[in-house]
């Protein structure tokens, strides 16, 4: 068998871009080297006079960041891919006989991230480019929450009514390894779900209740082009409405109107949205032990066409990228589905970008 050549990697690179490589779109369209500014500020390497070997370039460890959350990858995963793919190769400008950044490194990378809160400058830094690229937010916004998994803790319900009221178990305080693997903040929540029709075509009374742990991404999207603009993360027991009030509005965008299902109808954030000049658009709820009246209905049917579009972002997240979340804490979490919404953000201006050429 011959040596593989540089002409023959050429031509194995040629055939992928045939084969649309989603990668190589990436780096035609998203200009990574925006981010530079906030990832070096954020990680303040040193200048390198004291030696050592110098770090990996920061803009290419992001890119990595970015591989993970298009494929839901593990940290070792991600080293393995790297060094096998030739697709993951070329996004990174990585030659064979590169150096690759093993899992520990690029556990770190993103450890200092977290650490130093870079991921709502990072989020900023792209919406920004959006914005420049003429994808302003437009139309109303459209609110929702999603809930996103992690990995079941085993306690007993001492240790779990201990963490509800925000205290460390006394068995843990001296197990510093233990307390590193045990999740203080996520919560366990009930999840509903329509009832689905029996074998024998009857339907259940009710829907069914299913038990979640994990943590719970809340969004607000802009009607016109369906990117996330605003984002919080929260335990999964954390209430949806609530968080209207904290910032999930988007005052720049061009239109008033705020979409919503039932879980944000309130007293509060009616006057909350009525005082800061938004034009409510949630779901109105059914009367308590009484009928929802016609116009009612036919209203939040109305509300529903536009208010579902929501829907699609996390469908998109949950089916294409696989969003779970495998790290311990909420600071940890918040990085994750800040990646994962920076990403979809990406993959959204893709589409829309390729659909403009087009026209």
């Amino acid at each position: 068998m011959k040596q593989p050549g540089f002409f023959d990697v050429e031509e194995r690179l040629a055939r992928l871009s045939g084969l649309g490589d989603q990668l190589e779109a990436f780096s035609r369209t998203v200009d990574f080297e925006v981010f530079r500014p906030d990832l070096e500020k954020a990680l303040t390497y040193s200048d390198g006079s004291k030696g050592g070997r110098p770090p990996f370039d920061p803009v290419l460890m992001f890119k990595i960041l970015v591989i993970q959350t298009l494929s839901n990858l593990s940290d070792e995963r991600t080293e393995y891919l790297i060094n096998d793919r030739l697709s993951f190769m070329r996004f990174l400008g990585l030659g064979l006989s590169d150096r690759v950044p093993d899992a520990k490194t690029v556990w770190l990378f993103r450890e200092r991230l977290t650490q130093a809160g870079a991921i709502d400058g990072l989020f900023n830094r792209f919406d920004a480019t959006l914005r420049n690229a003429g994808y302003l937010p437009m139309s109303g916004q459209i609110l929702d929450a999603t809930l996103i998994a992690a990995p079941k803790q085993r306690n007993t319900n001492a240790e779990k009514a201990d963490l509800r009221e925000g205290r460390i178990p006394e068995d843990w305080q001296d197990k510093p390894r233990k307390l590193s693997h045990k999740d203080r903040h996520a919560r366990w929540t009930l999840k509903f779900t329509k009832a689905k029709r029996q074998d024998d075509g009857t339907m259940p009374s009710s829907d069914l209740a299913i038990p979640f742990f994990g943590y719970k991404s809340h969004v607000s999207i802009d009607r016109k082009y369906r990117f996330i603009r605003k984002w919080k993360t929260t335990d999964a027991a954390a209430s949806d409405g609530a968080r209207l009030r904290e910032g999930l509005l988007d005052k720049s965008n061009t239109a008033s109107t705020v979409w919503a299902d039932t879980a944000y109808r309130s007293k509060a954030n009616e006057d909350f949205m009525e005082e800061h000049g938004f034009v409510s658009k949630v779901h109105r709820k059914k009367p308590h032990l009484k009928p929802m009246s016609r116009h009612i209905q036919k209203s939040n049917a109305g509300k529903s066409v536009i208010r579902s579009r929501v829907e699609h972002v996390f469908a998109d997240q949950k089916s294409q990228t696989g969003l779970f979340v495998r790290t311990v804490g909420i600071t940890r979490a918040t990085m994750r589905v800040g990646l994962a919404n920076i990403v979809y953000n990406m993959r959204r201006f893709l589409f829309l970008e390729r659909i403009s050429a087009s026209a």
